[in-house]
């Protein structure tokens, strides 16, 4: 595998699926020659959070500026003032290394880099059991109101209905199961 990989790995899903915990998982094993792509923002730093390591930051004014000089692969903002994306030069760091790219990503913007790299692109949906089994994740983490949960509710239903134009759905009903699926496809697509 001591090859370049100019492949991209996105894994998307609703909020309280384990995306997050399973692209850390796989990542953190080492086994692959994989990076995590870093995404831009507009939002200040929170805690200790970094610039280059946890996210690129940047002010409204350069994210616009460099949405205007097409710079991003994908980007969306969430807030007024409040952007995130991923930049082009992203890939290059990374593929220049010989690494394939880890992205994690929302539905459309999986969707819409897998239109600009259809051959590169691999998309990973990772599905929550059920409706029911999210709702009761993301309230046991005590971490949103019951109106932020259902919103988030009515978002997740929204996006399983893009499932279907994913390359792979990995539901985590068990995450060791989940890990070992996400596992496998990297590693068959690698191949």
């Amino acid at each position: 595998m001591a090859q370049s990989h100019r492949k991209i790995f996105i894994f998307s899903a609703p909020s309280g699926s384990g995306k997050t915990t399973i692209v850390n998982s796989i990542l953190s094993e080492g086994r692959y020659p994989l990076e995590f792509s870093v995404s831009a923002t507009s939002r200040s730093p929170r805690g200790n959070e970094k610039n280059g390591i946890e996210y690129y930051f940047l002010s409204p004014e350069e994210f616009r500026q460099k949405i205007d000089e097409g710079l991003f692969l994908e980007w969306e903002q969430v807030y007024t003032d409040t952007y995130y994306g991923t930049l082009r030069s992203e890939l290059s760091r990374i593929w220049d290394k010989g690494n394939a790219v880890i992205l994690d990503v929302d539905v459309m913007g999986g969707l819409n880099v897998k239109r600009l790299y259809p051959e590169e692109t691999c998309l990973i949906f990772v599905m929550p059991p059920s409706v029911e089994e999210l709702r009761r994740r993301l309230e046991g983490r005590g971490t949103d109101s019951q109106d932020k949960i259902d919103m988030r509710i009515r978002k997740a239903e929204q996006e399983m209905g893009y499932a279907s134009q994913f390359d792979h759905i990995v539901v985590n009903d068990t995450l060791e199961d989940a890990i070992c699926k996400a596992r496998s496809i990297i590693e068959d697509v690698l191949k």
